[in-house]
C-alpha cells in the first residue's frame, strides 16, 4: 500500500499498521524457528555427535538436551544398546559334508568410541563389518570339526566362534556380548545316516538290556533252586527216628478221638490203631475153668 505525503499523520499510521503488524509475526516466527534449531535431543540408549557442516566433532554427547549452532549444526545418534544380527553363512566340515549355518550375534557400540566407528564406518556397519566377520569365522570353526561334532559340541562351537569375533570386532570399537548358533542344517544324506546310525544303536542298546535281562533272570532261578536245595537239606538233617514215632503216636491219637468205640461189622483189613504186636508180645492168660458141681437125685 503507498503512502501519499499530503496524508495527515493520522491516515499514516494507520495505513503502515498491516505491514508493522507482519514484520512483527514474521519477527517472532523467526526468533522461535531459531530457538527450536538451537537445542537438540538424544535419546536414552544413544550417545550423540556434533556434525558442522558435514564433518563430524569428536565429542560425545549423553542423553538429554544439547544446545547446538542453529540451521548449520545438527546432532546425529548412536545407539548402543544391544543389538542382534543375524548372518546364514554355508560351509564345509572337517570331513568335507556341507554345512549351513544361521548365527544370531548380539553386540553393541563402544560409547566412548562411538566417533572412531561413525568416522571411519558409518551407520551400516553391521552389513559392512559384522556379516562379513561372522560368515568368515563360521566357516573357519566349522572346518576344524567333523560333521558329527558339530551338533555334539555345539557349545564349544559357539566358544570358538565367539572368542574369534570379539578380538575381529574389537577392532571396529564393537563389543560382542553373546553368540548363538540357531541352526545346524547338512544334507539329507548325511540326515538320514546319521538317523540309520542312531536306530542301529537303539536296536543294539535294546540287545544289550535284553542280553542283561536274561542273565539276571537266569541267575535268580540258580539262585532260587540252590535255596529250595538247601531248605529240602535241612529239613532231612531234621527228621529223626523220634520224629517218626513221634508223627506215628500222633496218627494214632487222632484215628482214636475219631472211633466210635463200635468194632466194625465185616472184619478184615487191618485196623489202623490196633498195635497187633502188642497183642503178642503179652503173656497168654488163662481164663478159670468152673468145676461142676454134682447134684443129688432125688
Amino acid at each position: 500500500m503507498n503512502i501519499h505525503p499530503d496524508m495527515n499523520p493520522n491516515a499514516r499510521r494507520r495505513a503502515a499498521a498491516p505491514w508493522k503488524i507482519t514484520f512483527s509475526i514474521a519477527g517472532i516466527l523467526l526468533l522461535l524457528l531459531i530457538g527450536f534449531n538451537s537445542f537438540a535431543t538424544v535419546q536414552y540408549g544413544h550417545v550423540g555427535l556434533y556434525k558442522t557442516f558435514g564433518k563430524l566433532n569428536d565429542s560425545v554427547l549423553e542423553p538429554g538436551i544439547h544446545l547446538k549452532i542453529p540451521f548449520f549444526q545438527s546432532v546425529i545418534q548412536v545407539n548402543t544398546q544391544v543389538s542382534k544380527a543375524e548372518t546364514d553363512s554355508t560351509a564345509s566340515s572337517k570331513d568335507l559334508q556341507p554345512v549351513s549355518t544361521h548365527v544370531a550375534v548380539n553386540y553393541s557400540v563402544n560409547k566412548a568410541s562411538a566417533y572412531n566407528l561413525m568416522n571411519n564406518v558409518g551407520s551400516s556397519y553391521d552389513g559392512i563389518i559384522i556379516n562379513p566377520a561372522v560368515q568368515e569365522i563360521v566357516k573357519e570353526v566349522t572346518a576344524r570339526y567333523p560333521a558329527e561334532d558339530l551338533i555334539a559340541k555345539r557349545d564349544v562351537v559357539a566358544s570358538e566362534i565367539s572368542s574369534l569375533l570379539t578380538q575381529r570386532l574389537a577392532k571396529y570399537d564393537l563389543l560382542v556380548k553373546e553368540i548363538n548358533i540357531v541352526n545346524f542344517k547338512f544334507s539329507d544324506a548325511f540326515n538320514q545316516s546319521i538317523e540309520a546310525k542312531q536306530v542301529a544303536q537303539q536296536q543294539a542298546l535294546k540287545a544289550e538290556n535284553d542280553l542283561k535281562r536274561v542273565q539276571i533272570e537266569a541267575k535268580q532261578k540258580v539262585a532260587q533252586a540252590e535255596a529250595e536245595a538247601e531248605s529240602l537239606k535241612l529239613k532231612k538233617q531234621e527228621v529223626t527216628p523220634e520224629l517218626v514215632q513221634l508223627k506215628q503216636i500222633e496218627v494214632q491219637e487222632k484215628a482214636l478221638e475219631k472211633w466210635d468205640g463200635r468194632l466194625p461189622a465185616v472184619t478184615g483189613g487191618a485196623t489202623p490203631f490196633l498195635d497187633v504186636q502188642s497183642f503178642i508180645n503179652q503173656p497168654a492168660q488163662t481164663a478159670p475153668v468152673q468145676q461142676p458141681t454134682e447134684q443129688t437125685q432125688p
